[in-house]
């Protein structure tokens, strides 16, 4: 007879022979050896390869996968969770050189793996612990699996949650029947208050990833993937880190079978609690966390965790926000679902890899954890993705300040990609641009065409690692131009197309100064651009008449308010 995990996802079980069941008594004695072990090796400064080595030699490392192997194959999570797809990703493995395959956590009725984890706990409760109801802390993704595990075993549960919390993700947990408390304003003052309240009413508390049976629900992950995909065929997989709950099951299952698979954890570059804490060889606490993606934002990987993940794990890579959002549209654009930031850590983890180590033809393994996205974040990652995936420049230009400069400067250009373009006039000896360029061809195409215009006699910076000049300065640029006399605001539209900003400039023509630019490609049909012109009053109409000959859309806008207060000379 199969364990419950096996059959409820309709797999065979694992081929390699487990070792001997372990006693009780030997687990206790094997649990001592290792801390002998353990205390020896720190003192001597052991390597972690030796360290490996010395504890197989012991048994431990079999006892310990054995426990998890046997934890994991009896989890029942089936009752509510799916045995989710692996799917082909055939664009970006085309890319890529390497075959690319999606484990689809995001389909998950609560949208994330959480809930296997969730369920396992609740499910393994004794009946009089269970009837006084489960609590637990946090802002996302494990408030809905406790709140879903909760109400199918038909128990009550308390979900403390930061005031901060966005209202749609507190809906969704009372959606679910459970009681929710809103306190602090964040994960740590919403704990604290968990842990009072699970004292005073006596309930017992789910952890999010600290805790055995919630690693192996997670770890039922690994299962159905061997199942899915010959172990042999798998060179690594990737996994998002946050407290290390899913990496920690997914591995201890995963190289017990097939000890050759790489297991490759992904963190963001502003939260990487497990990065550091293997750094150091303990855990260590992260001073502050990124919240970008918020699913894996944890300042303290688990003890449990921190265990397993030193055993099993191979390494840990770190990526930026960028290479974040840009993965989140390479996801998009292979199975258009927007997943959530550490939803995509994982496709981020293999791009960084396979750039690192140039390698080809190998198959890799990407777990989508997660697709609780607040959709006002993509307004960001929107805007960012282009940078992440090398298909967008920043680079600040210096230009004389004379009649036709712009008009020059994108002839420069030709017919390449503007995606946008930023200038307000300082003064009268030069000027300083904004503009972001399209990219077919990544970095090379960049460091070409900044060279290019270099050599044109253009004073140029990349600005597309400057943090300030992405969040703020692109923004900001502007102002009220004092001095400058005659100026009237225009809006524009035109068709987007290539070398339409050329052709619109061509328009304008040069006998007229240029003192505001702004243009932005928002991914729209048609082009808007807001352009200041210094016009002097006797030449008025002479450029009212040129302006409606050009058959453009347009408006002027010398005397909108906003114009006034923040742009007006």
């Amino acid at each position: 007879m199969l364990p419950i995990g096996w059959a409820a996802a309709g797999a065979d079980p694992p081929r390699a022979a487990a070792p001997k069941d372990v006693t009780k008594e030997e687990a206790i004695r094997s649990r001592r050896v290792r801390r002998l072990v353990e205390s020896f090796m720190r003192t001597f400064r052991v390597s972690r390869r030796q360290r490996r080595a010395l504890l197989q030699e012991c048994g431990i490392l079999a006892c310990m996968s054995h426990d998890y192997l046997e934890r994991i194959l009896k989890a029942r999570v089936y009752d509510v969770a799916i045995a989710t797809p692996l799917d082909a990703a055939p664009r970006l493995s085309r890319r890529l050189g390497n075959s690319i395959l999606f484990k689809r956590e995001d389909l998950q009725p609560v949208f994330s793996f959480k809930i296997r984890g969730a369920y396992n706990k609740i499910a393994h409760l004794s009946d009089t612990a269970a009837k006084r109801g489960v609590i637990c802390a946090s802002a996302g993704n494990h408030a809905q699996g406790v709140a879903l595990a909760a109400k199918r075993r038909g128990i009550p549960a308390t979900i403390v949650m930061p005031q901060t919390t966005p209202q749609i993700k507190v809906q969704a947990v009372l959606d679910h029947g459970a009681e929710v408390v809103l306190h602090g304003d964040d994960y740590d003052q919403a704990y604290e208050h968990a842990m009072k309240v699970m004292g005073e009413r006596q309930l017992a508390f789910i952890h999010p990833f600290d805790d055995p049976d919630v690693i192996a629900g997670q770890g039922t992950i690994g299962m159905e993937l061997l199942r899915q995909c010959a172990g042999e065929q798998i060179d690594a997989i990737f996994v998002a880190v946050g407290g290390g709950g899913l990496i920690a099951g997914v591995a201890a299952y995963v190289k017990y079978l097939f000890p050759k698979i790489k297991i490759i954890g992904v963190e963001p570059d502003d939260a990487d609690a497990m990065y550091k804490s293997m750094q150091a060889g303990k855990r260590v606490t992260l001073d502050r966390v990124g919240i970008f993606a918020d699913g894996v934002a944890v300042r303290r990987v688990g003890e449990e965790t921190f265990r397993l993940v030193r055993e099993y794990v191979d390494e840990i890579i770190l990526v930026s926000t960028d290479e974040i959002c840009a993965a989140m549209q390479d996801i998009f654009e292979e199975n258009r679902t927007i997943v959530e930031p550490s939803g995509a850590l994982s496709v981020a983890g293999i791009k960084r890899y396979v750039q690192r180590e140039q390698c080809r033809d190998r198959t890799f393994i990407s777990i989508n954890c997660g697709a609780n996205v607040n959709f006002d974040r993509l307004r960001h990652v929107a805007e960012r993705a282009d940078i992440g995936g090398q298909r967008e420049a920043l680079i600040s230009v210096e230009i004389p300040e004379a009649k036709g400069s712009f008009l020059r400067f994108c002839e420069t250009l030709g017919r390449r990609s503007i995606t946008e373009f930023n200038y307000r006039y300082s003064d009268t000896t030069s000027a300083q641009l904004f503009v972001g360029l399209g990219l077919s061809d990544g970095r090379r195409e960049k460091e070409a065409t900044i060279k290019s215009l270099k050599d044109t006699g253009y004073t140029v910076h990349d600005m597309s690692d400057n943090e300030v000049a992405k969040l703020h300065v692109r923004y900001m640029i502007g102002g009220h131009a004092r001095g400058l006399d005659n100026e009237r605001l225009f809006r524009f539209e035109f068709p987007e197309r290539p070398g339409a900003l050329l052709k619109f400039l061509n328009a304008i023509g040069t006998r007229w100064n240029i003192t505001l630019f702004h243009y932005r490609n928002h991914g729209s049909d048609y082009g808007r651009v807001l352009v200041g012109v210094q016009i002097p009053p006797s030449e008025s109409t002479e450029f009212d008449l040129h302006v409606r000959e050009l058959k453009y859309v347009y408006a002027e806008e010398t005397e909108n308010s906003a114009y006034k207060m923040f742009l007006g000379g």
